[in-house]
């Protein structure tokens, strides 16, 4: 991809048109899920924002689509991701296989409860 882009956008324009509308998708469903979430450009990925903080990194490679910066969960959420976890904090989806929307919709859902936890603990 030549250059940064600045906006996910520009970042999906970059992309082959699979890699493209999975990132869509995902995208969409993430704004579904968190009202008021904002996007940003990150590292040169997208990135979604909740509370100028970031809530999920995603990046679409040759091979699959990437999450980023995603904690170790309780069970049964756990289980499922694990056949995806590839590092620590990285799940990546490949492209071999359908891309598993509905559990991205849970992940999401689990980070914005942790978030929402978290900030209620701060307030008190």
């Amino acid at each position: 991809m030549p250059g940064t882009p600045s906006t996910i956008d520009d970042y999906l324009a970059a992309l082959p048109t699979d890699p493209a509308d999975a990132i869509e998708e995902i995208r969409l469903r993430v704004h579904r899920i968190v009202p008021g979430i904002t996007e940003a450009i990150r590292y040169g990925m997208p990135t979604f924002m909740l509370d100028d903080r970031y809530l999920l990194y995603l990046g679409a490679w040759k091979h699959h689509i990437a999450l980023y910066s995603i904690p170790p969960f309780d069970e049964p959420l756990q289980s499922a991701v694990a056949d995806y976890r590839a590092a620590k904090d990285t799940l990546q989806f490949p492209f071999s296989r359908p891309i598993p929307f509905e559990l991205i919709d849970q992940i999401v859902t689990e980070l914005l409860a942790r978030r929402r936890a978290a900030d209620a603990r701060h307030e008190h």
